[in-house]
């Protein structure tokens, strides 16, 4: 019976991957026939990055380390009850992501083009309504070897779009049962921040547009009104939910995370800059081609905006007790340790390894795909000591092909356009034991080999 069920696997396995490359060619078909109303691939283009270097380019780029007292993290474990692990919230997951096979026409639109997508799974409908979909992260973060404990997990992170004024912007995560990729099941946690001294909780109130694990760290990117950049949750503190209702906090005989069975409250967070033209971070990715790791942002800049967007590296700390942390100094101030500019306006997911850079652009309008581009230094803007960004990089004849070296879109496969892209991907997140980038769109998740993004951009 074990070899027929893998036989099985093996041969939906097939099924799948034969009917995502069938859906990548439909999509390739209509991405010629719309090419013509789109923008295509000219010797305009962003150029390559343009290194920021004086301290007015990188003071504005740091973070304070705010941590969160031990007195209100006891405090909030004793009432609420000894806190689970990620074994035990994925033990109790009770819903299901249906495979691309099950996807509606609707749902397979907000795949790429190319590279195309070798994974894809969808979220329900009923569970999702109201609901706006952020970003990714996996255990291929959390640790090189791709595995939490014996799990293999993807966290997916959705902000509340819908419903009451108050429940505006609550935040929560799914943990993802990756460890079987043909049937993933998930459960909900509500993002949480402790108050009143760890005697209760309120809901994160943001768009999660960026997001890592990282040891057993969660970082989440904030725009919930203060100064706050990034919040920190510690992996072992999930708490249990006692009570099932709308409400967030300590209700009458529990506590309650707005329906999640799940809270994660945060151990710390990352306040912005004092400095002018702070950065506030977008987007985030783990890179781990550097030494120490790190952890990669980007911001995101209108396209008529009179400055071009940055894109920098803020190190993670590698003292012992500082485990996922970032590399703070005795103030607790973080500095960034590389950083740059690029004309990539709309900027949406970022991803830097070995020293390429990948950056998503979203689709300028609906029904259109987006779009993904690898930068690298230019050394034209890298010598360019004016300030303006803006003269540096503009595509110069390199290789016979046209348009600059530094700066390459991921092309259609039979057309001139470079809106190959899925429409709308808040992060990258590069499982290194698999060789696979993890993002979603709209409500599907999906996957592709890094190796193909690399190749795709040309």
């Amino acid at each position: 019976m074990r070899h027929r069920g893998r036989h099985r696997r093996r041969r939906r396995g097939r099924a799948l991957r034969g009917f995502l490359t069938g859906t990548a060619l439909a999509l390739t078909a209509a991405a010629t026939l719309i090419s013509a109303s789109q923008a295509t691939v000219t010797d305009d283009g962003p150029g390559g990055l343009k290194p920021l270097t004086s301290a007015a380019e990188t003071v504005p780029l740091g973070l304070t380390e705010e941590l969160v007292p031990q007195a209100s993290l006891d405090r909030l474990a004793g009432e609420m009850g000894r806190p689970v692990g990620v074994g035990a919230v994925l033990a109790g997951a009770d819903h299901t992501l249906r495979d691309a096979v099950d996807c509606t026409t609707d749902e397979r639109a907000a795949l790429p083009v190319s590279p195309a997508a070798t994974r894809a799974y969808c979220w329900n409908p009923q569970d999702t309504d109201g609901w706006r979909p952020g970003a990714v992260t996996t255990s291929g973060d959390a640790d090189d070897d791709g595995v939490w404990g014996t799990n293999r997990v993807i966290l997916s992170a959705w902000s509340r779009s819908g419903g009451t004024a108050a429940d505006r912007g609550l935040a929560r995560v799914a943990f993802v049962d990756a460890n079987d990729l043909g049937h993933l099941s998930y459960a909900w946690a509500l993002l949480a921040v402790p108050v009143d001294g760890g005697r209760d909780y309120r809901g994160l109130v943001s768009h999660v547009s960026g997001m890592v694990w990282y040891q057993d760290k969660l970082l989440v990117t904030a725009d919930d009104g203060d100064r706050s950049a990034l919040y920190v949750y510690d992996m072992n503190r999930v708490q249990r939910a006692t009570v099932e209702s709308e409400a967030v906090g300590r209700v009458p005989g529990g506590w309650s995370a707005h329906g999640a069975r799940y809270v994660l409250p945060a151990i710390a967070g990352y306040r912005l800059s004092d400095a002018k033209g702070a950065a506030h971070p977008a987007t985030v990715s783990l890179d781990r081609s550097t030494a120490p790791d790190s952890l990669v942002a980007g911001e995101w800049t209108l396209d008529d905006g009179d400055r071009d967007a940055r894109l920098w590296r803020w190190p993670f700390s590698t003292l012992p007790g500082e485990e996922g942390l970032l590399a703070a100094d005795d103030t607790g101030l973080v500095q960034a340790s590389e950083a740059y500019a690029t004309e990539v306006t709309g900027l949406r997911g970022v991803l830097s390894y070995a020293g390429g850079w990948y950056v998503t652009r979203a689709a300028e309008a609906r029904e259109e795909h987006g779009e993904l581009w690898r930068q690298t230094v230019d050394p034209d803007r890298e010598d360019d000591d004016d300030g303006d960004a803006s003269d540096g990089g503009f595509a110069r004849p390199a290789d016979g092909k046209g348009g600059d070296p530094a700066a390459r879109p991921a092309l259609c496969d039979d057309a001139e356009s470079h809106r190959c892209w899925s429409p709308q991907t808040e992060s990258l997140s590069y499982w290194q034991e698999t060789g696979e980038v993890w993002t979603q769109s709209e409500r599907v998740l999906f996957a592709l080999p890094l190796m193909s993004l690399t190749r795709a951009v040309r």
